[in-house]
């Protein structure tokens, strides 16, 4: 089965569909093995974890890229990944919606920010017009490699534009052939269900923390129809914080002992790699040498 089509697959039988933020291949590996049905990689994510970097868009495709395979190539999970504004003009989002699918990804999703795009949490962000929002979602569209990859559009407009504005906006981008719409900077859970009102494609809620949008609970959520529940950052921002204690009782004590208790055992990493099997691999190979 295509990536797409188990994307697919799994929004169609999950009411709503968990999306948990993978930021690296181990952490793929982590969420499958907690039973989940497709997994995201945020372009936050990718900047900030694998670069250093703000989400101001410096990072390029190939940067997003490298991160993708590495995912795809530990999980079967269908992965739905963050492309800003496609990177570029026609030929460049042209070029990501082919790059993607042929790095085994199952969904995008594309915004409508200008090319210098901002967090979708921060303040002043500016929007491209409706038009030129929707020929990039034509060019990305015409140019998928498989007919079951999703393209999802992004707006970014309640903030600017208010839930009447967003409307607007993404009934251009249904009837323009997108496959679902992420709402971003949603702040009430009454927008959800305007929208679900108004539209039959599939939502998507943003459920990030310390930003514009509350923490709906997924029962909130599915009671207003949202169909796609994603949780970004939500396990990158746990691990972040638990490192940096580990650093900081280093420093300070000398050890790390008091912090075992919020440590995964060598056990259990192997585990999860199913290290005992590569293992016997490698020992087989070198016994017949």
């Amino acid at each position: 089965m295509q990536p797409g089509q188990k994307f697919r697959e799994a929004l169609k039988n999950s009411q709503p569909l968990i999306i948990p933020g993978t930021i690296n291949a181990y952490s793929a590996k982590l969420a499958e093995r907690a039973g989940h049905n497709a997994i995201y990689l945020s372009g936050s994510g990718v900047a900030a974890a694998s670069y250093g970097l703000p989400d101001l868009g410096v990072t390029s495709m190939d940067d997003v890229l490298i991160d993708v395979k590495r995912i795809t190539n530990a999980t079967s999970l269908p992965l739905l990944v963050d492309i800003d504004t496609g990177w570029g003009e026609s030929d460049q989002i042209a070029k990501t919606i082919t790059e993607m699918g042929m790095a085994g990804c199952a969904a995008v999703h594309i915004e409508d920010q200008v090319f210098d795009k901002r967090c979708g949490h921060r303040p002043n962000k500016q929007l491209v017009s409706i038009k030129d929002m929707t020929d990039r979602l034509k060019t990305a569209i015409k140019s998928k490699i498989d007919d079951s990859f999703f393209v999802m559009a992004r707006t970014d407009a309640i903030a600017s534009e208010g839930a009447e504005g967003a409307l607007k906006r993404c009934k251009a981008y249904i009837e323009e052939g997108a496959d679902g719409i992420f709402l971003e900077a949603v702040t009430s859970i009454d927008q959800y269900k305007e929208f679900k009102d108004n539209f039959s494609i599939p939502v998507l809620a943003n459920i990030t923390e310390f930003g514009k949008t509350p923490l709906f609970t997924q029962n909130e959520l599915k009671e207003v129809g949202v169909d796609m529940v994603l949780y970004p950052l939500t396990a990158f921002r746990a691990m972040s914080l638990s490192a940096e204690k580990i650093y900081n009782s280093i420093m300070k004590h000398g050890t790390q002992e008091s912090l075992l208790d919020i440590m995964q055992t060598r056990e259990e990493l192997y585990e999860v790699l199913d290290y005992y099997n590569f293992e016997k691999q490698l020992d087989d190979k070198l016994s017949k040498n």
